[in-house]
C-alpha cells in the first residue's frame, strides 16, 4: 500500500477531500469567502465519496463501509453501499449521519437550506453506472448527465445564494459540457471499467468499434468521433457561458474558472489531435489562465 493509500485508509474523510487537488479546476479556491469554501468542500466531499463508491475506488481497509454500517463481507457490493449511503444522507436531514463527510455536509445543508434532490441525483447516477454501461443516443447521455453532473452546479448556486431558473439552465449546460469533456479525457479508463460514454449511434456513424477504443493510440475514425463530441461540448460551454456575466465579484471568477477549465481541456484534446487513448490530455496552468481571461472578457 502506498503512503497515500495508508493515509486514506486511516482517515477516509481526509483522504476523500485530498482528491480535490487533482481536479481539473479548484473545488474551493482561496479567493472565495471562507464560509463559501467550507460549504463547497462539504459538497465536494459528498460528490467525491459517492463517485468513489460507484467506481469501486474507496480507500483500502473498508473504513467507509464500516462508517456506513456495512459489514466487511458486503463491502464490495456497490449497490448495497449506495443504499447505505442514501440512508446516511437521509440522516443528514432528520438525524445524525454516521459518516464524517456527511456530518460535515449536515452543517452546510442547514446553513444553506439545501434540499435532498441534488444529492439524490448524484446517488442515482452512480446506481445507473452499475446497471448501464453503454448509451445508445446522445439524448440518453444527456439524461445521465442530468443526474451525474448538473446537480453539482445547482449546489454551487444554492450555496452562494444565487439560484434563479435562468442561471440553473445555464449552469446545467456548463455542467453537462464538463461531464462530456471528462468522458472524452477518460475513454481508456472508462473502458477499463467496462463503460463507454460515447453514444453508440455516433460510434456507428464514424465506423468506430469498441475494439478500436482499446488500442494504444487512436485511429482516424476514433479521432473524428472524439472531435465531433468535443464540438458538442464546446457548444454547450458557449451556451452556458453567459452565466459568468450574470454574477459579480468572486463568484464570477469561480464560474469563469469552471468554463475556462472545460475550454482548456478541449484545447488540450485538440492539441493531442483528438487522440485520447494514451491517457487524458490535460491543459497547462498557463493555458487555463488564458482561458479564464478570455471567459471573463466574454470573448469565448
Amino acid at each position: 500500500m502506498t503512503a497515500t493509500g495508508t493515509a486514506r485508509a486511516g482517515d477516509p474523510e481526509r483522504g476523500t477531500l485530498d482528491k480535490a487537488a487533482g481536479e481539473n479546476f479548484p473545488v474551493a479556491p482561496f479567493f472565495l469567502p471562507k464560509d463559501w469554501r467550507t460549504d463547497l468542500v462539504a459538497v465536494y466531499g459528498f460528490a467525491r465519496l459517492v463517485d468513489d463508491i460507484g467506481d469501486g475506488d474507496l480507500a483500502p481497509g473498508g473504513a467507509d463501509a464500516r462508517l456506513l454500517g456495512v459489514s466487511p463481507e458486503e463491502a464490495e457490493d456497490r449497490m448495497l453501499l449506495l443504499d447505505a449511503f442514501e440512508a446516511d444522507l437521509d440522516r443528514v436531514f432528520d438525524g445524525t449521519p454516521g459518516h464524517p463527510l456527511l456530518r460535515r455536509l449536515q452543517a452546510t445543508v442547514r446553513r444553506r437550506s439545501l434540499t435532498p434532490e441534488p444529492f439524490l441525483g448524484l446517488i442515482a447516477a452512480n446506481r445507473q453506472d452499475q446497471l448501464v454501461t453503454r448509451y445508445e443516443t446522445y439524448d440518453d447521455l444527456l439524461a445521465y448527465c442530468e443526474l451525474s453532473a448538473n446537480p453539482v452546479g445547482r449546489l454551487v448556486l444554492a450555496v452562494t445564494g444565487t439560484s434563479t431558473p435562468e442561471r440553473i439552465r445555464l449552469s446545467d449546460a456548463i455542467c453537462t459540457a464538463l461531464q462530456i469533456v471528462e468522458h472524452l479525457q477518460d475513454v481508456a479508463e472508462d473502458l477499463g471499467r467496462d463503460r463507454i460514454y460515447l453514444p453508440a449511434e455516433d460510434m456507428k456513424r464514424f465506423h468506430v468499434q469498441e475494439a478500436d477504443l482499446a488500442a494504444k493510440t487512436a485511429g482516424a475514425s476514433v479521432r473524428a468521433l472524439v472531435a465531433y463530441e468535443a464540438q458538442r461540448a464546446r457548444e454547450l460551454l458557449n451556451e452556458g457561458a453567459p452565466l459568468v456575466g450574470s454574477v459579480h465579484g468572486r463568484l464570477k471568477l469561480l464560474l469563469a474558472g469552471f468554463v475556462a477549465g472545460g475550454r482548456a481541456a478541449l484545447r488540450a484534446i485538440a492539441a493531442a489531435e483528438h487522440d485520447v487513448l494514451p491517457g487524458p490530455p490535460k491543459p497547462g496552468k498557463l493555458q487555463l489562465l488564458r482561458e479564464v481571461g478570455v471567459t471573463l472578457r466574454g470573448e469565448g
